[in-house]
């Protein structure tokens, strides 16, 4: 009986594992038939196949879900009405089966914004109301911050939120706190591929051309920055005067008290202030010696540095600025800083001063463009005090161009500005006609006063 009972369960594993070898043989032919029209982007023959594997085999191979989003996507491309919204829907779920079946392929940050974009792109369809899609997107956010990082739904999410608070179902406070966590993100992430993208940038700087493997990653790093880049601007747009001063201070007048404590609030408070030029404000005051004597820092040395500067005490001022570079240690904020600062002393007209802290940030950041454009803007405003001719005040215009097409070769966010600066200065420089009549082609004038450089003068 004890043999009889052996040899039936031996008969019944080999059944069962020549079942599963039929049924992963079979769904490893429609795999490959599929995956194949997938490349041939012949989604419509792809979906009998790929429908008959996801159904039999879910667990088989992650290409059922990566494949399957092409297929889906391009029938919702290509449909209408209720069988659109089916394929939306389908689409849904089959981020819900990937999450299942691959779940360490299935960043939740990532495919949960994905799934709210979808969502939200086709709101109108799929019947979903405004307060439906940001509790989508703010789900999403709290369960995965670190890989909800798509630009297009970090804007989306916020823009929600303003909506939300223009039709009263959001106060203010949570707005500004959406706001803050937003543009935090969203510096963290062109943090991420700054760093990144300099590393290539000092290579090619040092003469080592890049593989082509590098230059393929520095495209992308540079188009996602290009995104965020875009982004930060339409979230400033979107919010709007909303966080004007009339606004921002009586809601932190109200709330002082309870966060005076806090550091974080107080930070975010302080900077936002500072953001939207209410430094005038008592409260702005407040909030500084609050943050600094709670946790100095490089930001509270930033804002006491404001502080002196509103008072008129310029060399504290810059006192404080030098504190709070030697206070932060990451060498991404610390370029974000001297930026900051040499912005500063450039409205006040301390263009010496503003050009060093320039120089620091683009050291410290190569990828960032901006430095190089407000050290052109300083040289072309300079020209009429730096020359002692007509020929050579204006030859101060070729200086400021030439720095103008630094800020685009290594960052793609300021490519349209550079271009426009640099046709601007070149337009106010001596022409062709000019250098051919003064005789002087080729040769090299030095520019004194604080510029303290020298400028070849184009052959002709």
């Amino acid at each position: 009986m004890k043999k009889q009972i052996t040899l039936l369960l031996t008969l019944l594993f080999i059944g069962l594992n020549f079942g599963f070898a039929q049924q992963d043989e079979e769904c490893m032919t429609k795999l490959s038939i599929f995956h194949e029209y997938v490349k041939a982007k012949n989604f419509d023959a792809a979906y009998e196949p790929w429908m008959a594997v996801r159904n039999k085999c879910p667990k088989f191979n992650n290409a059922i879900y990566v494949d399957g989003e092409k297929i889906l996507e391009d029938k919702i491309e290509k449909s209408t009405g209720a069988e659109k919204v089916a394929f939306i829907n389908d689409l849904l779920k089959l981020w819900e089966e990937r999450a299942l079946h691959f779940a360490s392929k299935t960043p939740k940050g990532e495919y949960g914004a994905q799934a709210c974009q979808l969502m939200y792109d086709n709101r109108d369809q799929l019947g979903k109301t405004k307060e439906e899609l940001y509790e989508c997107f703010d789900t999403a956010y709290n369960l995965d911050k670190e890989t909800f990082t798509n630009p297009k739904s970090l804007y989306t999410y916020f823009s929600l939120m303003v909506d939300l608070y223009d039709a009263g179902k959001k106060p203010a406070k949570d707005l500004f706190n959406k706001y803050d966590d937003v543009v935090e993100k969203t510096e963290d992430e062109v943090k991420n591929y700054s760093e990144k993208l300099n590393k290539l940038i000092e290579k090619e700087d040092a003469g080592t051309a890049l593989t082509k493997k590098e230059g393929s990653y520095k495209r992308y790093y540079e188009s996602y920055l290009k995104a965020y880049d875009q982004i930060s601007g339409s979230i400033d747009q979107k919010l709007g005067d909303r966080a004007n001063c009339e606004n921002l201070i009586p809601l932190y007048q109200k709330d002082f008290e309870e966060n005076k404590t806090n550091a974080i609030w107080l930070q975010r408070a302080a900077g936002k202030m500072s953001e939207k030029e209410c430094t005038d404000d008592p409260l702005f005051f407040d909030l500084v010696n609050a943050y600094h004597k709670l946790s100095p820092s490089a930001n509270s040395a930033y804002y006491l540095g404001i502080l002196k500067d509103k008072e008129g005490n310029s060399s504290e001022a810059i006192n404080y600025y030098k504190q709070a570079i030697d206070l932060e240690t990451d060498n991404f904020k610390k370029a974000k800083l001297n930026n900051r600062i040499g912005l500063k002393l450039k409205a006040r007209g301390s263009y010496g001063q503003a050009r060093s802290f320039f120089r620091e940030s683009l050291r410290l950041n190569p990828s960032n463009g901006r430095p190089y454009l407000s050290i052109a803007a300083m040289y072309a405003s300079s020209a009429n005090s730096c020359g002692d001719t007509n020929f050579n005040k204006r030859a101060v215009y070729w200086l400021a161009a030439d720095e103008a097409r630094k800020a685009a070769r290594v960052d793609p966010t300021q490519s349209s500005n550079s271009a426009k600066s640099v046709a601007n200065y070149l337009a106010k420089a001596p022409q062709k006609s000019e250098i051919f009549s003064s005789g002087r082609s080729g040769e090299t004038i030095k520019i004194a006063c604080w510029i303290g450089a020298s400028i070849t003068v184009p052959s002709i």
